[in-house]
């Protein structure tokens, strides 16, 4: 890759870090995911008229992943409710390409390379290690553990799906912006039913992470894309890993969490496998 598209790939990885980041950093992490999808939303809708519609083949995987995107912030918010986004992000994040490739090998009759059994060892060493960081009697990440492995699954499900539905398409920022409009639709009713006075007392104070969180959910997703197009899948991939390092330094720096040393040899250790698992 050139040092252009390098680039521009580490900054979608930033962009995908900080929105998460926003969505830890607020009072109530499952108004800041809905605030965040919604923005995206928003976003998406004036550009919708000028792209191609997706194919008709592939609505029924923009519904599947829809309903599925409903899991996913639902388990996001309890993940950063009751744990810190450097013990939570890695987990998410490291866990799901290392489920992608295990539900391979039984869903798609493919067999796994050294390289990738050697990357499966870095991911399951390094959740290891931060289950292991959980059982000290200070922790408050037991529960969190919990709830990004279940998203790791989840995770894993909507790649899986998006990855055959985009690919029917034949419009891939089309479908990705309508799921995001989608999302946000039964989102926002799911709230007008149960919380609306809350949600829009949360909107109002926090409105920004609307429209920083959607561009940044948007832009991560779209500068990936873009890079796909001039360079190797396989390379992009492996180095769009390093938001789990990115999530770790925000972390630290503007969450202030204190992650240790045994926190930050498991951090690196699911940074690299996920990086290898691509590039295998």
């Amino acid at each position: 890759m050139s040092p252009t598209v390098v680039a521009v790939v580490l900054c979608g990885a930033l962009l995908h870090a900080g929105w998460n980041a926003l969505v830890k950093g607020g009072r109530d992490p499952f108004f800041g995911s809905v605030l965040v999808a919604s923005g995206a939303a928003l976003l998406s809708l004036p550009l919708l008229p000028f792209l191609a519609p997706p194919a008709a083949a592939s609505w029924p995987y923009v519904a599947a992943s829809t309903v599925i995107h409903y899991a996913y912030y639902g388990l996001l918010a309890g993940a950063y409710r009751h744990g810190d986004m450097s013990h939570a992000y890695p987990l998410m994040r490291g866990s799901a390409p290392l489920l992608v490739a295990l539900s391979s090998v039984p869903l798609l009759g493919e067999q796994l390379a050294p390289a990738q059994y050697a990357a499966v060892a870095c991911i399951s060493g390094g959740i290891f290690g931060l289950w292991f960081a959980t059982r000290a009697p200070a922790s408050r990440n037991g529960r969190s553990t919990a709830f990004a492995l279940a998203n790791a699954l989840v995770i894993a499900a909507y790649t899986l799906l998006d990855g055959m539905g985009a690919r029917a398409s034949g419009a891939p920022a089309a479908y990705v912006m309508w799921l995001h409009v989608l999302s946000a639709i039964g989102l926002l009713a799911w709230c007008a039913l149960r919380c609306p006075r809350q949600l829009h007392g949360y909107a109002r104070q926090h409105w920004r992470v609307a429209l920083l969180g959607g561009a940044g959910t948007l832009g991560s997703y779209g500068l990936a894309l873009w890079a796909m197009t001039v360079a190797p899948v396989a390379a992009v991939a492996a180095l769009r890993e390093t938001s789990i390092l990115f999530a770790a330094l925000i972390a630290r720096f503007f969450l202030a969490e204190r992650i240790g040393r045994k926190r930050a040899i498991a951090i690196a250790a699911i940074a690299a496998g996920a990086v290898l698992m691509r590039l295998a």
